[in-house]
């Protein structure tokens, strides 16, 4: 689950650009003040195997190294992502970090990215969120649970996103796997 939607360094870089209109505004501190504090309750649920927040290496890159911990691989889909309105319009128009492109150098060789996915899709997994949402890892039978906690905390956009618990596959396969649905 993601318990936050992307898109904070999106907007920033729409901020930077003298683009970022004042609803827009608004929404980037809105997302960025509002504190993880639930992650103190999610870390004390049984079902909870991993948790991390979501900041510089984007979602892409964060959920890599719960893979890599954990010797699994994830399957994500784009359409379950929670994403900040304003952000999503702002990378349809190319507009991203420097930080985005850089994290995909990174790391994409480790993904395997849908052919039919748009560019600004790319950039809203790889964008640097600050103070992002949480990312975390349960069994499936305390995604309800999870996703309750999150809500009573006031994190209406946290969704399941995808799951973890197919090995990890041979060395040089993709340990991350994005469908379009």
């Amino acid at each position: 689950e993601l318990g936050k939607p992307l898109g904070v360094g999106i907007l920033s870089a729409a901020l930077k650009k003298g683009v970022l209109g004042e609803d827009g505004y608004a929404q980037m501190l809105q997302h960025t003040t509002k504190l993880n504090k639930v992650g103190s309750q999610l870390a004390e649920m049984k079902g909870v195997h991993a948790m991390t927040d979501v900041t510089g290496f984007g979602l892409a890159g964060h959920l890599l190294e719960m893979c890599r911990g954990a010797k699994l691989s994830a399957d994500v889909a784009l359409g379950s992502l929670p994403l900040i309105e304003a952000a999503a319009g702002f990378a349809a128009q190319g507009i991203a970090t420097g930080a985005s492109a850089r994290n995909w150098s990174g790391y994409g060789s480790e993904i395997d990215w849908p052919a039919g996915a748009a560019d600004w899709q790319r950039a809203m997994v790889s964008d640097p969120q600050t103070s992002g949402g949480l990312l975390v890892s349960c069994a499936p039978d305390s995604v309800q649970e999870v996703l309750g906690a999150f809500a009573d905390a006031g994190f209406e956009q946290a969704a399941l996103i995808g799951n973890m618990g197919s090995p990890a596959p041979a060395s040089g396969t993709p340990l991350l796997r994005f469908a379009q649905a």
